[in-house]
């Protein structure tokens, strides 16, 4: 996951970057065999234990998947933490402190 975020005036832009091949369980691989559905499923956003943001998504997003959060009432040193699960079972989940 790449993440960056942006503090202005209380109000923090937070743009994630998840690496993931977003498979739909549709296309077929070279040998004509179905490639099985892996895609994430959720992403949640925490600050100090309480979750601020979820999206729960399906097969209709891209490879790669760009998310931008904006989150009001923030402020210098608040550390976001982030976290994804896929269809497959497979997390992820990194932190960003605001400056």
């Amino acid at each position: 996951m790449r993440v960056k975020a942006k503090l202005v005036d209380g109000v923090a832009t937070i743009k994630v970057l998840i690496k993931h091949p977003m498979e739909t369980g549709r296309r077929k691989d070279e040998a004509g065999n179905i490639i099985p559905a892996n895609h994430v499923k959720t992403v949640t956003a925490h600050v100090a234990g309480v979750q601020v943001f979820e999206l729960n998504s399906g097969v209709g997003i891209s490879k790669n998947p760009f998310i931008q959060m904006v989150l009001s009432g923030r402020s210098i040193g608040d550390t976001i933490d982030l976290r994804w699960s896929d269809s497959s079972g497979k997390t992820g989940e990194t932190s960003v402190t605001l400056k």
